[in-house]
């Protein structure tokens, strides 16, 4: 299992690493065309323009620091090691699927095996945050059984 680990581990990395470049790119993207508007005669249209350039470089500022975050997130996790308790980095095979707890990237197919790759803040990762093989809770009215926990 420690194999799979690390193959989900590299995905979520994979992931974040692409949420990385398009955030930086389209910042640049922004910054350059903003940079390259030049003042027109039509003074109003020019303000409007160059405030939406604005807002557009600031979402994707937004969007780079978020993907950062993924990435920073993503240094807090040893693939290697076991756990017995779910907790970040661990990888379990439950009742209702396999789930593997690092960051919001989906879903993350390995050799025919569907994994979800789910933060531990999210809705599922904070119910399964803790327990054990053999543990049982619920999860939107329906009974989830822990099978193992790496």
């Amino acid at each position: 299992m420690q194999e799979i680990k690390i193959q989900l581990y590299n995905a979520c990395t994979s992931y974040v690493q692409q949420r990385v470049e398009t955030a930086n790119n389209a910042v640049k993207e922004a910054q350059a065309s903003a940079n390259s508007e030049t003042k027109s005669t039509a003074g109003d249209k020019h303000d409007t323009a160059r405030a939406m350039m604005q807002l557009a470089a600031e979402q994707n500022a937004k969007h780079l620091s978020a993907a950062n975050k993924l990435k920073h997130a993503l240094t807090l996790i040893d693939p290697k090691s076991e756990q017995s308790k779910v907790g970040l980095g661990s990888l379990i095979l439950a009742s209702n699927g396999n789930f593997y707890i690092a960051i919001s990237a989906g879903k993350i197919e390995l050799d025919g095996t569907l994994y979800f790759a789910i933060s531990p803040t999210s809705p599922m990762g904070q119910i399964l945050n803790g327990l054990q093989k053999g543990d049982e809770t619920e999860f939107n009215g329906r009974k989830i059984v822990v099978k193992e926990v790496y």
